[in-house]
């Protein structure tokens, strides 16, 4: 007897579906994810849920559907699952050698942009140093926000460019943003207004500990910042000064409780901490120094 061909199935009860796997897979919101999960590989918005329940889902997007399920209650995160994330109103590319870039590091870039159009306004123009870039997403955002900043992004990963680059493309960034595989400031020359960085920060004995979405598929070597978390911040601090422009500022996303250390690690390089900026979560995140 021959197989039963597979058939479309009503939008209603693919969300049910999934919500369903979810819940029991006790994933924290089944709802939100199921309806994100559904709307992506079936291409339909919530608006078609509410007014099209009855709306067929072919069977192939079922198939997407039910696949991405599988591999959600396996533990890989969401945006992983998609290949992308949104960062400050840009759609960024993910792959294994970047971070999943998160909301809190918006800190950063709200903390610096007005240093950065303030730079412009007196200069014309803005040269920025993004070390460790990742996904691109500090560059990137910096680039859309400020049509006048040209920006320099590094990563000691050659994946993690091709990723940014990718994103740099899609976004219509590539003019002003140049990526470059750097051991930090090792291939860097010249002089910007100003340097950024969300660094590694986590204690390496703490990798163990994170959450299994971290853990599990956010590359290692962009989360272990060394036995106290604060190498990364040791090396920015010595080599920024021979890097930056006259009056020129370092902006770097820090871990919670981690502000005192790495003040202290600049001060003893000559720099003065000119402001503290906390995540939505009220958590300190970003510092601002200034020689």
């Amino acid at each position: 007897m021959p197989a039963r061909k597979a058939e479309a199935t009503a939008l209603g009860d693919v969300l049910a579906v999934a919500r369903r796997r979810l819940a029991e897979g006790a994933i924290d919101d089944p709802g939100l994810e199921a309806r994100m999960i559904v709307e992506h590989f079936s291409a339909t918005e919530r608006r078609d849920a509410i007014t099209s329940p009855d709306r067929l889902v072919p069977a192939g997007q079922v198939a997407l559907i039910e696949a991405a399920l599988s591999r959600r209650l396996a533990g890989e995160p969401t945006h992983r699952i998609f290949g992308w994330r949104d960062f400050y109103g840009l759609r960024l590319k993910l792959s294994p050698d970047t971070l999943e870039p998160r909301p809190d590091t918006e800190a950063l870039v709200d903390a610096v942009l007005p240093l950065l159009r303030e730079i412009v306004v007196r200069a014309g123009h803005c040269r920025i140093l993004d070390l460790g870039t990742g996904t691109g997403a500090i560059a990137l955002a910096i680039a859309a926000e400020i049509p006048a900043a040209v920006v320099t992004a590094t990563d000691i990963s050659a994946g993690a460019l091709a990723t940014a680059a990718g994103s740099a493309a899609d976004n219509g960034l590539s003019e002003r943003v140049t990526f470059v595989q750097s051991d930090w400031f090792s291939a860097i020359h010249g002089k910007f207004h100003a340097i950024v960085s969300n660094p590694p920060y986590i204690p390496t004995s703490a990798i163990a500990g994170l959450q299994a979405a971290v853990r599990l598929y956010d590359p290692h070597l962009a989360l272990d910042g060394g036995a106290d978390g604060l190498e990364a911040y040791r090396t920015i601090a010595e080599g920024a000064a021979e890097r930056l422009e006259h009056g020129g500022v370092v902006a770097v996303e820090i871990g919670d409780g981690q502000r005192r250390d790495v003040n202290r690690i600049f001060a003893e390089a000559g720099y003065e901490m000119a402001s503290v900026h906390r995540d939505l979560a009220g958590t300190e995140r970003a510092l601002i120094f200034r020689t």
